[in-house]
């Protein structure tokens, strides 16, 4: 089923505030034929019933049917796999995707993935990234940063991992918190190498 898609990417939502950035993310990679293989944390789920309008249900085929619903996806498009679901892709070097995004990723997920925790299909999805050098990208979403969640950036950064600060910029002179999120989603479809033409990139306006 996977080669009818172009490719296929991790995605992991975790229990930061920034759901609205996680699920955009899974909009636009299923507008461009992208395979989903996403993963909810318990914690993720309720900061999206708290900051969005979503109603995601409880079990996992039910919400890959939700959200393919939400988003027009294929059928299969989009699999969502459990906490401890084990023989999921995601899990296994020989089966995971050669890309993941954590977004938005709460600071206890950056420390169990820097120090190689792997106590849920999140945390280990991350592990096999590393541990395979493929890409692993993380979208922390806190403020102020401690020393200890500095330390863990620094620390993945290292084993080369790509953090991306759930920083808007506004140079594109936003007007609505719709614009906001894309910014930070067009920074991660671009450093997996998905156009996008929801944010022109730095000096295209003078080109």
């Amino acid at each position: 089923m996977a080669e009818q898609f172009e490719r296929r990417v991790t995605v992991a939502i975790t229990g930061a505030s920034g759901a609205q950035y996680g699920l955009r993310l899974v909009e636009c990679l299923v507008q461009q034929n992208v395979q989903v293989l996403l993963m909810i944390s318990r914690a993720a789920q309720v900061v999206i019933a708290t900051e969005t309008d979503v109603q995601l249900p409880g079990q996992t085929d039910a919400q890959a049917d939700y959200l393919s619903q939400c988003f027009g996806a294929r059928e299969g498009q989009i699999r969502v796999f459990g906490r401890e679901q084990w023989m999921a892709p995601v899990a296994s070097g020989s089966g995971a995707p050669s890309t993941m995004v954590v977004c938005p990723c709460s600071t206890g997920t950056l420390s169990a993935i820097a120090c190689g925790a792997s106590n849920n299909l999140i945390e280990r999805a991350a592990d096999v990234a590393l541990k395979e050098r493929r890409q692993l990208i993380l979208v922390p979403r806190e403020a102020p940063y401690s020393e200890i969640h500095l330390e863990h950036m620094l620390k993945l950064t290292r084993m080369g991992a790509v953090i991306i600060p759930a920083s808007p910029g506004f140079y594109q002179k936003p007007t609505t918190v719709e614009q906001m999120v894309d910014f930070i989603v067009a920074r991660i479809l671009s450093q997996i190498g998905i156009e996008q033409t929801m944010v022109p990139r730095w000096g295209e306006a003078l080109l």
